[in-house]
């Protein structure tokens, strides 16, 4: 059976929104796209090629799937870490919408999410089961208890507006961290997996 794992990149104040470019996704007027491009550095690159080599199907949602879609097949060179295996391996898009998808191994999340998503982290037999960006679905799955590990890698620097991966009226849930490393640009890639739901407490002696 397969984790299923979270990739993102995230600001400090935890937008996820269009990082790769000002056209990526200006939903709700953002005009901030591109945002981690002068953060990319090859720490930053051999992580996220880590990450890709440790797939074995991908979890993605219409959006991304767009913009993956419209880059990735492009990109032929077989020993290209990243298009090597999102131009073979199955990929399962979560949509309403998308009926005929044309890029190769790629089929159509229908009905029940949650079921869906259980069988396919049971039939993905090597490799993790792996949501990039992906920011509406993450939350769904999230809530849903579905999400194994996340990668997050934080940015150092503020927007003060866009999607935000976390939002408000989420189930208060604990992380455990795993794993720890910044690259020499400043980003923060921080590993963690769910423990359950947050405890609370107080430093006050007598409570």
């Amino acid at each position: 059976m397969a984790e299923l794992t979270l990739t993102t990149f995230v600001s400090l104040d935890g937008v996820m929104q269009a990082p790769g470019g000002p056209d990526e996704d200006t939903t709700g007027g953002f005009g901030y796209g591109g945002w981690m491009v002068p953060f990319a550095d090859d720490e930053l690159g051999a992580f996220v090629n880590e990450v890709f080599d440790r797939s074995g199907a991908y979890l993605l949602g219409r959006r991304t799937y767009d913009i993956f879609a419209s880059y990735w097949p492009r990109v032929t060179d077989p020993e290209d870490p990243i298009a090597s295996r999102l131009n073979t391996l199955p990929k399962h898009v979560v949509s309403t919408t998308l009926k005929d998808p044309d890029w190769e191994n790629t089929t159509v999340v229908p009905g029940d999410v949650p079921a869906v998503v259980a069988r396919l982290k049971e039939r993905t037999e090597e490799g993790e089961l792996q949501i990039h960006g992906s920011g509406t679905l993450a939350q769904f799955l999230m809530a849903h208890d579905l999400i194994d590990e996340v990668n997050l890698l934080v940015h150092p620097v503020y927007l003060g507006s866009g999607r935000r991966l976390f939002p408000d009226g989420g189930k208060p849930t604990a992380f455990e961290l795993t794993e720890a490393r910044t690259t020499g640009s400043g980003v923060a890639i921080h590993t963690y997996r769910p423990m359950g739901r947050a405890r609370f407490g107080s430093f006050d002696p007598g409570a």
